[in-house]
């Protein structure tokens, strides 16, 4: 039998999820496509942090028809756990991949030829039917057939036997950034999608949008999208809490908070964790806290962010360890052990937003959202 440490609920370090914000958010969505878009919730690496099986559930529950994941096992996970709604991998496969895709109903994303016959074949001895979305490369160059050979990819995969193709998609590589070089991709997709209709093959499933997709270009639509970022209240154009879509803020979902752990009033001349990267300049009164970057607190962050204790900001102070960092109260700063602390999110109207830790560490939200760790128990409030 194989033994896992679980995580524990009542740790003092915990990342609180909003589901009345993912609510909100999904519903931005579909305020910004109207109802006869479908919505493909991209839910991959564990809900982009946020914990996969319950977000899922509450994206579905709030209208999202699909889900996206990246890899065979997240599909698999969300099947065990009891959902049953369409699932696509819209990763790259390894054909020996292929019967656990058939055996559970999930979507295969077939990015070749030689993938969609390798699909077909595994369907055939399974006696099934795979469910396929074809993937065309627009401009990522990620995986997928290039626009300009997409026309014999889509009619080889159409002469397959065991393969119902359910969807064609692609993907925008700066929708965020180049507007142009969007429209290009666009342009691109869209004259794939006309072949389809003009030989009467085109599936019901045409995705292309991601978040700044929706946002910004209606015409990349089509019949259904994937939102991503701005599920989870990060904004793809960068922060700005007061900027709006259809009368709508994307709010945060994700708040990361401890617990303090230890107080002590330290002399001045006083060196602060490994290697003594802070030194005191006055008498002054640290904090311990139980939080580091085995949570996935970039070490990045010493002496360089801040954390809220009693409504006031104080430096972090000293290295980041792995499981623990020190924060400065000030000469007369005031804490308890037990005091709630603010990391990113918001807490009591303060707000540290996620943005301000990626900006000095050269992240992005995506990558500091899913690198909280497992260990992190993820606690879900309205």
């Amino acid at each position: 039998m194989t033994l896992i440490i679980e995580t524990y609920q009542n740790r003092p370090t915990r990342a609180e999820v909003s589901l009345s914000r993912l609510r909100h958010n999904l519903e931005t969505v579909r305020a910004l496509t109207g109802p006869g878009v479908q919505i493909m919730a991209m839910v991959k690496a564990n809900a982009y942090g946020h914990g996969i099986k319950t977000v899922s559930e509450e994206f579905l529950s709030a209208g999202a028809t699909y889900l996206g994941v990246a890899y065979l096992e997240e599909a698999v996970f969300l099947r065990r756990s009891g959902i049953n709604a369409p699932i696509l991998v819209c990763g790259a496969i390894n054909t020996d991949q292929i019967p656990d895709f058939l055996e559970h109903g999930i979507e295969i994303t077939s990015s070749s030829l030689d993938k969609s016959r390798a699909i077909s074949q595994e369907a055939a001895r399974a006696g099934k039917t795979a469910l396929v979305h074809l993937k065309v490369d627009t401009g990522m160059e990620r995986i997928g057939v290039h626009w300009y050979h997409a026309e014999r990819f889509i009619q080889g995969t159409m002469e397959l036997p065991g393969i119902r193709v359910a969807g064609v998609f692609s993907h925008l590589a700066k929708a965020e950034s180049d507007p142009d070089f969007t429209r290009t991709q666009i342009s691109r997709f869209s004259k794939t999608v006309d072949f389809m209709a003009q030989k009467n093959v085109l599936p019901p499933l045409v995705h292309l949008a991601n978040s700044a997709g929706i946002m910004s270009y209606r015409d990349a639509h089509f019949t259904m999208v994937r939102p991503g970022i701005m599920l989870y209240g990060c904004d793809p154009y960068g922060y700005d809490p007061s900027r709006e879509y259809a009368g709508r803020k994307i709010l945060p979902a994700m708040t990361l908070k401890t617990r303090v752990s230890y107080f002590k009033v330290v002399p001045a001349g006083t060196g602060i964790s490994y290697n003594h990267t802070h030194v005191t300049r006055e008498q002054t009164r640290i904090v311990t806290l139980p939080v580091g970057y085995g949570d996935g607190y970039p070490r990045l962050l010493s002496n360089r962010s801040e954390v809220i204790i009693r409504g006031r900001r104080c430096p972090v102070v000293g290295t980041i360890c792995m499981d623990q960092l020190m924060a400065d109260l000030g000469p007369a700063g005031t804490a308890y052990n037990g005091d709630d602390v603010l990391l990113f999110g918001v807490m009591n109207g303060d707000a540290i937003p996620i943005e301000e830790l990626c900006e000095k560490t050269g992240s992005i939200p995506y990558e500091m959202m899913c690198g909280i760790s497992m260990r992190v128990p993820r606690v879900y409030v309205e």
